[in-house]
């Protein structure tokens, strides 16, 4: 990274250009821990929204979170919150429109088409899969058409995802999605726990890097606190974060090429990431469920002998790394599987709000690393893969490249790891160590009132997203000022990543489906919430 990193300054200029574009339009403007948000009339919705998205100062071209907040002790009964992000001036607004019970508001699809998945789950409807379908045996385009399941007890669907599709021979015309098989209701149940109680739910949304989603959930709570963990606190973190990033990649790596029949690479994957989850047992105690993060710091510090752990895996897994790359990269059977197939282009990938490596396979390079740095990524160097044509081979080399530039970062992460404490010095939220709980009166107290009573945070609203191997995942927490959130909102990459799947997939062939679903890396335990 070329210079020191310099944060975006909220775009405090957009309230000004709204006043003069749309009089009277702007109900009202809040500013809180450097955030941006503006109530606008819901009748000027749609046009406000084109405009901030067609302006060239304010250039919102993405939309990253749609949801709705209800209240029951206020002069209107609903928040629509939409959560915007403009990719050429990285800055994010957040707007929202308010509704009496019984008003509606105009669909912002037709600015963001991404928001179409987001804006069915706000208003709590039966879900996205409601486009329709052509009935079997149909004529559509020229021969008799069929509908069939694929899914949701199907190897290639990564979990419980049912696609109905309508195909004429081998070829998909259509794809309807359908999800919510696993769905928990996790964002209603954080409303009646503490913010420290609910990290372990957020193991079981991306499980294949739960210490990712642990990090990413407790840098927004941290961020409503307004307090900044100590410096070893932030490398642990960003250990972790990369090595769920090289575990959950491996997984797509060996999955994605089994379902497209390379059997070998899978063995050669879980390999390496048995090596891993040694190394996060150590570290957690458990291999899946990690619940490491805490507010304010970590559960607890490192091991003995962790790190030699972590440089021994480092010292061999760049070689097994280009054993998988030899065994797949110029293959031909492999590319053949994967050029040119599932397709999607920069401009409809942003349209659509995809992140992570699908978005960067078609040439955008943005990681939330990078663009809003946290943890102290802003120190690090490593590089930002990109693809250029936005298919499955580009995707699939974006993250073999990637897993080169996370074992980049550890290495840095390793030399740099400083003595010190793990959490923060405050006594109202990090738990007093257990040898003075059991020999002084004030630090019991002290550790009965956090688990008891939780951290209150103030009255305000924060969003914070972090570069989750997924792509962005963001935490949008609303305070009233008590122990849980008001509420709680998981923006969860493999959900708007799952939009593309129409995109990518209808004109190829079923075949060329599988390669699509795996391409995407989704994890339904992120999708159904």
């Amino acid at each position: 990274m070329e210079g020191p990193y310099i944060a975006p300054d909220p775009p405090r200029f957009v309230v000004d250009r709204l006043n003069g574009r749309f009089p009277g339009s702007v109900l009202d403007v809040a500013e809180f821990r450097g955030e941006i948000t503006v109530v606008v009339a819901k009748d000027a919705l749609l046009d406000v929204t084109l405009f901030l998205r067609d302006d060239p100062e304010t250039a919102f071209d993405m939309l990253t979170v749609v949801t709705g907040t209800h209240y029951l002790d206020r002069d209107y009964d609903y928040e629509v919150l939409y959560h915007l992000y403009s990719l050429p001036k990285n800055h994010r607004l957040r707007l929202k429109v308010r509704l009496r019970e019984g008003d509606t508001v105009s669909s912002v699809t037709p600015v963001w088409p991404g928001a179409n998945w987001p804006e069915r789950e706000a208003r709590a409807s039966s879900g996205p899969s409601m486009r329709p379908v052509p009935a079997e045996g149909e004529d559509y385009l020229h021969g008799e058409t069929m509908v069939v399941n694929m899914g949701p007890s199907h190897p290639s669907t990564h979990g419980v995802l049912r696609l109905v599709l309508t195909l004429d021979g081998e070829v998909v015309k259509a794809v309807q999605p359908h999800v919510g098989y696993l769905h928990r209701g996790m964002e209603k149940i954080a409303e009646g726990m503490t913010y420290n109680q609910f990290v372990p739910y957020t193991d079981r949304l991306d499980y294949l890097a739960p210490l990712s989603n642990n990090v990413g959930f407790i840098l927004a709570v941290e961020k409503l606190l307004g307090i900044t963990v100590p410096a070893r606190a932030q490398v642990i973190r960003v250990m972790g974060c990369e090595i769920a990033r090289i575990s959950a990649h491996l997984l797509w790596l060996g999955t994605g090429a089994l379902d497209l029949g390379a059997a070998t690479v899978f063995f050669h994957t879980f390999r390496e990431r048995e090596t891993l989850y040694n190394i996060i047992e150590a570290l957690t105690g458990t291999r899946m469920t990690t619940s490491y993060t805490r507010v304010g710091g970590l559960a607890r510090d490192l091991p003995p002998g962790w790190t030699e752990q972590v440089r021994a895996f480092l010292g061999t897994f760049p070689a097994a790394l280009d054993e998988l790359d030899a065994l797949l990269t110029r293959n031909t059977i492999w590319m053949k599987r994967t050029q040119g197939i599932g397709r999607i282009s920069a401009r409809d990938a942003i349209a659509l709000g995809l992140t992570g490596p699908n978005l960067r396979g078609t040439g955008v390079a943005y990681d939330v690393r990078r663009t809003e740095p946290y943890s102290g990524y802003e120190t690090y160097e490593f590089d930002v893969p990109v693809g250029a044509t936005g298919d499955a081979y580009d995707r699939y080399l974006v993250r073999l490249e990637e897993m080169r530039q996370s074992v980049k970062i550890l290495d840095q992460a390793l030399r740099r790891l400083p003595d010190g404490p793990i959490s923060v010095d405050d006594p109202k939220i990090t738990l007093p160590k257990k040898e003075r709980v059991l020999t002084s009166m004030e630090e019991l107290i002290e550790q009965f009132m956090i688990v008891t009573e939780g951290i209150k945070g103030p009255v305000g609203e924060v969003y914070h997203a972090i570069e989750a191997p997924k792509g962005e995942l963001g935490f949008y927490i609303k305070s009233e000022g008590d122990k849980s959130p008001y509420r709680l909102q998981i923006r969860s990459p493999s959900f708007i990543n799952l939009q593309a799947i129409e995109t990518m997939a209808v004109g190829g062939l079923l075949s060329d489906l599988i390669a699509v679903v795996a391409s995407l890396d989704p994890v339904m335990g992120e999708v159904d919430r």
